[in-house]
C-alpha cells in the first residue's frame, strides 16, 4: 500500500478510537454502534461489559431486501433497531458514530431511532 493510504487509515483509526475511548456500553445502557460501507449501512447494540452484541440490523438483512445506502434506508434501519431494542426492554443507549461525522445518513438514523423511542 502507498504511504497516503497507510496515513489515511491510521488517521481514521485514531479518530475512531478517540471517540470510542469515551464510550462504554453496559447491559442496561448498551452502545449503539453505526457502521457504513459504500453500499450499505448497519447498526449494532453492544454490551461492552460482557463483550456481546445484543441485536443488530442493516440494509443487508432480509427485511431490508433490495435497499441501498440512502436517507430512506437509514431511517428504516433506525426504526428497526429501535423496535428490536424495545423487544429486548432497552430504552437508553449510548450513541457511537465511529469515525463518521454526525450528519447526513448518520443523523437520519439517529433521529429515526429517537423518534421511535430510544433515548441518547
Amino acid at each position: 500500500m502507498s504511504h497516503k493510504l497507510l496515513k489515511r487509515t491510521k488517521i481514521r483509526k485514531n479518530r475512531m478510537m478517540r471517540i470510542r475511548k469515551k464510550l462504554r456500553g453496559s447491559s442496561e445502557r448498551p452502545r449503539l454502534s453505526v457502521s457504513k460501507s459504500i453500499f450499505h449501512i448497519g447498526v449494532q447494540l453492544i454490551d461492552d461489559d460482557r463483550g456481546v452484541t445484543i441485536t443488530s440490523f442493516s440494509t443487508l438483512s432480509k427485511e431490508a431486501k433490495n435497499m441501498k445506502k440512502s436517507k430512506e434506508s437509514a431511517r428504516f434501519v433506525g426504526q428497526k433497531i429501535a423496535e428490536l431494542a424495545k423487544q429486548k426492554n432497552i430504552e437508553k443507549v449510548i450513541f457511537d458514530r465511529g469515525r463518521f461525522k454526525f450528519h447526513g445518513l448518520i443523523a437520519e438514523l439517529a433521529n429515526a431511532a429517537r423518534e421511535n423511542g430510544l433515548k441518547f
